[in-house]
């Protein structure tokens, strides 16, 4: 039973770290306005894959909720009805959560993949939050856990529904990766409390409270990063894709999160050397160390070969993996010193 909830809880892990890969490759490509509505697509459940789906047809059965682009805005049916030879604005009113009114079929797709990605995800991650209170009697942390994620991948679904009505607010895609970050945290301490055998390794006040300040540091990195991104995101609405310009000048956030990357790989490396010269047995710190390297280099990439394709996505996925080894790695020299494991 332990084993299967286990494997229940790594697969709920992967599908959230999917979901963050998806988001990745949405900030990537602009995708984040491909869907203007929340949670169907341009009224639909199956959205669009044609401009001459979303502009106004004649003697069309249209559904109540259906949106439609007209001038430059959006419009949305008020009730089932069939069009006639003109645009009856009786049967239409303006949709006003925001004034974005574009239709790429490609962004659109991706986007809806993007979505689809977070409730496929909710399936394992449901099984496991009722599974979890199986072991209410023997270890409450668990189903615990279980309800903080749940609740965790609602907060997510309604906050992915108020990003896209405020035209993709930065400070709420920033909410939106750090509530990510944070189930993954709770599904992690999930797999770790309901395993079976744990390792010999010793516990080390030094190492666990360097092992803090190096997690507390990831996370304002990658805070500032989706920043730095959204900084981004503005040059490319004012210059294109001349990539070339994307970075040109940028601001003291950019400074402040390459400076930090070396503080975050110096405090790491300093944790694996702690770890080899007194044999504490925190192996996972290598995949840290590996992670870090690839943050390196594709930060180093997008600064100085202008952002190589599947740079961004990378340097996003790979930092959220990095943060959920060095929390796993917390749990484990937590878990020793007040022997919960």
């Amino acid at each position: 039973m332990r084993k299967s909830f286990r494997n229940i809880s790594k697969t709920a892990l992967v599908c959230v770290y999917l979901i963050i890969i998806a988001g990745a490759i949405v900030r990537m490509t602009g995708s984040g306005m491909g869907c203007p509505d929340w949670p169907k697509c341009f009224g639909y459940y199956v959205p669009p894959s044609d401009e001459k789906d979303i502009v106004f047809k004649v003697n069309h059965e249209y559904k109540e909720g259906i949106i439609i682009v007209n001038n430059e805005s959006l419009l949305v049916a008020k009730n089932n009805f069939k069009s006639g030879n003109i645009l009856n604005p009786n049967n239409w009113e303006a949709y006003t959560e925001h004034s974005y009114a574009k239709y790429n079929p490609t962004h659109t797709w991706i986007e809806y993949i993007n979505r689809l990605a977070t409730v496929l995800a909710g399936i394992p991650v449901l099984i496991m939050f009722l599974l979890s209170f199986l072991f209410w009697h023997k270890h409450k942390l668990i189903p615990i856990l279980g309800t903080l994620t749940i609740l965790g991948m609602g907060f997510q679904a309604w906050l992915g529904k108020t990003v896209v009505d405020s035209n993709l607010s930065p400070y709420k895609i920033t909410i939106h990766m750090v509530m990510a970050l944070a189930i993954v945290a709770f599904i992690l301490g999930i797999i770790y409390l309901s395993k079976t055998n744990y390792k010999l390794q010793k516990f080390d006040v030094k190492f666990r409270n360097i092992l803090v300040i190096a997690i507390i540091l990831s996370l304002v990195q990658i805070v500032i990063g989706t920043q730095v991104r959204q900084d981004v995101d503005q040059q490319i609405k004012l210059v294109g894709n001349i990539k070339t310009l994307w970075l040109n000048n940028p601001n003291i956030k950019f400074y402040v999160h390459r400076t930090f990357s070396i503080l975050v790989f110096l405090l790491n490396v300093w944790l694996l050397y702690y770890n080899k010269k007194h044999i504490l047995g925190y192996n996972k710190i290598k995949l840290v160390i590996a992670c870090i390297g690839i943050e390196i280099v594709t930060g180093i990439a997008m600064y100085y070969f202008n952002f190589p394709f599947l740079s961004q996505p990378l340097h996003i996925v790979v930092a959220s993996i990095m943060i959920g080894i060095q929390f796993y790695i917390f749990l484990e020299a937590y878990s020793k010193a007040h022997k919960i494991a």
